[in-house]
């Protein structure tokens, strides 16, 4: 029986955590649950999986729990939890970077973390990989890109590896040139092909801002290069990406879109035990496509590569400025095609920033939220 603390239960990933933990309740035992400002459904998850602990944002005051579950009340407390003796693995998908201060609590605990947040290792990926280094904490990727990545990859040493290949769907914008970028809605934004995530990653995902991510996110999590990480257009979402060896050989993972393969497969690694998960139907007709990714019309990619060649604080800047532009487009404040040009503008301001220790990260991501959200409408 593994303790799992999950942290961003009430999300779209940590829904789908519980509903693993749910199908598989002989190995596995919610002990912790943190959420955001959703108190009603974290309430709810208390009440069905009697967590040792629960953690908020929100107000839980008003909420039901159950008697012997202990409320938190400080991000100190949640990283005291989640590196406690009876917590085994950590999975966080806690969105931006509030994930940052307990993955790095759990991971200096010696805890296995599963990871969801990519923001962990795009703003701190020095410091988080040399933790694990000196803890032996192993780090499991949950997104469906780079646990595919890691599964391709296996046991085989890292200089065998020629590239890694992200997929990317495209979102709902790479086959609609009739659109005019400036006047896309939130609504419209909202509306993926292919997954069902929570708003800041389905964002994401339609500016490609999600695949810049991941590409800094690969390059920490496998000792990637820039030129070694690549990206292709896959809009059907079956192949999850792809690992090319050095004899030219490719590897790559199959599956439905579904989030708990992932999550199930880094909840029992290294074991491989039945899922829920749909296999694969190949007496149907099965079409897999893939073309190079529009970087003129979605800068996103660009910029990313940019931030992963210059290291330092830029991974920090471009996750920050990242986070500022999004809202501001959810709230009215900028038109869509302006995320990328106001992510461009902060990293040539911000990027040289110290970043060598955990303060001079976190001032570095405060300082960039103040310039990218004081910066007037850009264009790209």
């Amino acid at each position: 029986m593994k303790n799992v603390a999950v942290l961003g239960s009430t999300g779209s990933i940590g829904t789908n955590t519980l509903k693993v933990l749910r199908n598989n309740g002989e190995r596995f035992h919610a002990i912790g649950l943190a959420a955001g400002r959703n108190v009603q459904r974290l309430a709810e998850q208390a009440d069905e999986f009697r967590p040792s602990w629960v953690y908020a944002e929100g107000d839980v005051s008003s909420q039901r729990l159950p008697n012997d579950t202990q409320v938190l009340h400080s991000q100190d407390e949640l990283c005291d939890a989640v590196a406690a003796s009876d917590v085994d693995i950590v999975l966080c998908a806690i969105s931006g970077t509030a994930g940052l201060k307990p993955v790095l609590a759990a991971i200096r605990a010696g805890k296995d973390i599963a990871l969801a947040s990519k923001e962990v290792l795009v703003m701190a990926g020095a410091i988080v990989t040399e933790a694990c280094k000196k803890s032996g904490s192993k780090l499991l990727p949950v997104d469906s890109e780079h646990c595919a990545i890691f599964q391709c990859i296996d046991q085989h040493p890292a200089d065998s590896v020629s590239r890694v290949i992200l997929t990317c769907s495209g979102g709902p914008f790479h086959k609609r040139a009739d659109i005019n970028l400036a006047t896309v809605t939130p609504e419209q934004a909202l509306k993926h092909p292919t997954w069902n995530m929570g708003r800041k990653i389905t964002i994401d995902s339609a500016t490609l801002m999600n695949k810049g991510l991941e590409i800094i996110e690969a390059g920490w999590l496998f000792g990637m290069t820039e030129p070694q990480v690549e990206v292709v257009i896959h809009p059907q979402s079956i192949i999850h990406s792809m690992v090319e060896f050095k004899d030219a050989s490719i590897v790559a993972q199959m599956g439905y879109p579904d989030m708990c393969l992932p999550i199930h497969y880094c909840l029992n690694y290294p074991e491989r035990i039945p899922s829920v998960a749909r296999p694969m139907d190949f007496s149907q007709s099965l079409n897999l496509t893939f073309e190079k990714p529009d970087t003129q019309r979605f800068p996103a990619l660009d910029i990313a590569r940019e931030a992963m060649r210059h290291g330092g604080a830029a991974g920090t800047v471009f996750n920050a400025a990242n986070e500022v532009a999004v809202q501001r487009f959810c709230d009215g404040d900028i038109p869509f095609d302006c995320i990328p040009a106001i992510v461009r503008a902060t990293l040539e301001k911000d990027a040289s920033l110290p970043a060598t220790t955990l303060d001079e990260i976190l001032a570095a991501d405060a300082i960039a939220r103040r310039h990218a959200a004081a910066f007037a409408e850009l264009k790209a």
